[in-house]
């Protein structure tokens, strides 16, 4: 009795759906299983902007590629400033090298330190080609170091005669009881081991080279024993003896002296040369004419077609930073002179240019 008495309280407080909420029972109704998807209205609005934000990122972009790097100023009021604002500062060679020495007594450096140079090349050539990379070896007017190149003479036999000579490269070449001893001319032997050859020999150091049992430094011949050398061309490639590289000849003090004391150097990365020059402890004149008779010796390399060859020198010791070098009074004379004419030919092409346009 009592439960009847309750349900039929709740239906009558309960307010029927149909006229309490109309259209709640369409809204709450569940949606059937094959029904599609609703549609999504603003999905390509979404997709356009953002491809009008990457639009605007790749404009932004290229505008601040347009603007481009702000010039650079030409030289700091103040002793502290930041590098990148300005331009490198060029300088003398005298007021490089005195630079350098000032930098070595402010930092308490040793004082015999080296002094190098860093040669930048311009290799292009017309054609897209480019000027092969090149080793050579130069002597210096003033040296620098007690070091020497070990050299090889070799010299062709005349009458049978036996040298012995030992490798001043650590180990025993030769020895009587365990190698057979060398022919060779007795008289140009004598010369070449009186002027510090390091090995004296004649066709029986063939052998003993391929298999590097022998490893000196540079090589130098007579041209009598040259036909019987071939073997070796393709073992010593840019060392074998040539009058090119002046190490062919009947002058054996000569080509012994300039081998011996000589300074190589080869070009690096395609178009970059570095090597030292002297040391700091030289007098200034010294180092500056060491310094030019590299520049000389490198610019003999550079083709008749191509334009300017040194395009930057860069001059610093073992503990210092490098000073860029003003090249004015540093390169040849046919170097200025070719630099001249290029400058002359352009200005003759700029007023035709202009009358052909007008």
């Amino acid at each position: 009795m009592a439960a009847s008495v309750g349900l039929l309280l709740r239906r009558a407080l309960t307010p029927c759906r149909r006229w309490a909420l109309p259209g709640l029972q369409q809204c709450s109704a569940a949606a059937p299983l094959c029904a599609a998807p609703p549609a999504r209205l603003y999905a390509a609005a979404a997709k356009n902007t953002k491809r009008g934000s990457q639009k605007a990122k790749k404009e932004e972009a290229q505008k601040k590629k347009g603007r481009g790097r702000r010039l650079l100023l030409s030289k700091p009021v103040d002793d502290v400033y930041l590098t990148w604002y300005y331009e490198r500062p060029s300088y003398h060679v005298e007021e490089a090298v005195g630079m350098l020495k000032k930098f070595q007594e402010l930092d308490f450096t040793y004082p015999k330190q080296f002094v190098y140079i860093n040669v930048t090349l311009d290799m292009e050539l017309q054609k897209k080609k480019k000027v092969d990379q090149f080793a050579s070896i130069v002597l210096l007017p003033y040296r620098f170091t007690d070091e020497t190149n070990k050299v090889l003479v070799f010299t062709e036999s005349g009458q049978e005669t036996w040298v012995f000579q030992r490798c001043e490269c650590g180990r025993r070449l030769r020895d009587s009881s365990h190698m057979p001893p060398l022919s060779c001319n007795e008289q140009e032997a004598e010369i070449a081991r009186e002027n510090g050859a390091a090995v004296v020999g004649g066709i029986e150091l063939i052998k003993w080279i391929l298999e590097e049992e022998i490893q000196v430094d540079f090589y130098i011949a007579v041209p009598a024993i040259m036909p019987k050398l071939i073997p070796l061309r393709s073992k010593l490639k840019q060392k074998y003896p040539s009058t090119k590289r002046n190490s062919l000849g009947h002058d054996i003090p000569k080509m012994l002296q300039f081998f011996r004391e000589g300074l190589e150097y080869k070009v690096q990365d395609e178009h970059l040369i570095k090597t030292r020059i002297a040391r700091l402890d030289m007098p200034t004149e010294q180092i500056i004419a060491n310094l030019k008779t590299i520049i000389e010796d490198i610019c003999k390399f550079k083709p008749s077609s191509a334009g300017p060859f040194v395009k930057k020198l860069v001059i610093r010791s073992s503990t210092s930073e490098g000073l860029l070098l003003n090249l004015d009074g540093l390169l040849p004379e046919a170097e200025k002179v070719e630099e001249k004419e290029e400058t002359a030919e352009d200005d003759e092409e700029k007023p035709v240019q202009e009358s052909v346009s007008t």
